[in-house]
């Protein structure tokens, strides 16, 4: 889910760089550098999600989208959308894999237990 999430927001922060050339005082190379960079950020943090720093990286991206909006105003509200779907992905994706581990450890104490009788 986090994956995703991230999938969907470099689409966003590329498409802010695109909208910040008319709406700021950027030229339109560093806006859509900036854009294309952030949009990179996300996908480069999605990549490294099976290691630890890829969810620090996630994080980050999360703060960056919220700073954004003293660029781009409208970031404020959708870098909050984003950090909320973030934390919303992350600690259910936390509870899902302690639950499947939970399982997973009574699934082989009941196969030992019933199949010991046979």
């Amino acid at each position: 889910m986090c994956a995703a999430i991230l999938a969907l927001e470099a689409v966003v922060l590329f498409l802010t760089g695109v909208v910040s050339i008319g709406m700021t005082d950027l030229g339109a190379g560093p806006a859509l550098g900036m854009g294309v960079g952030l949009g990179l950020f996300c996908v480069l943090a999605a990549g490294l999600l099976g290691r630890p720093a890829g969810y620090a990286l996630g994080w980050l991206v999360q703060v960056v989208s919220l700073a954004l909006g003293f660029v781009v105003a409208t970031m404020f509200f959708l870098g909050a959308v984003f950090a909320a779907l973030w934390a919303t992905a992350y600690f259910l994706g936390r509870r899902i894999d302690e639950e499947k581990a939970e399982r997973q450890v009574a699934e082989e104490r009941w196969r030992a237990e019933h199949e010991a009788g046979h």
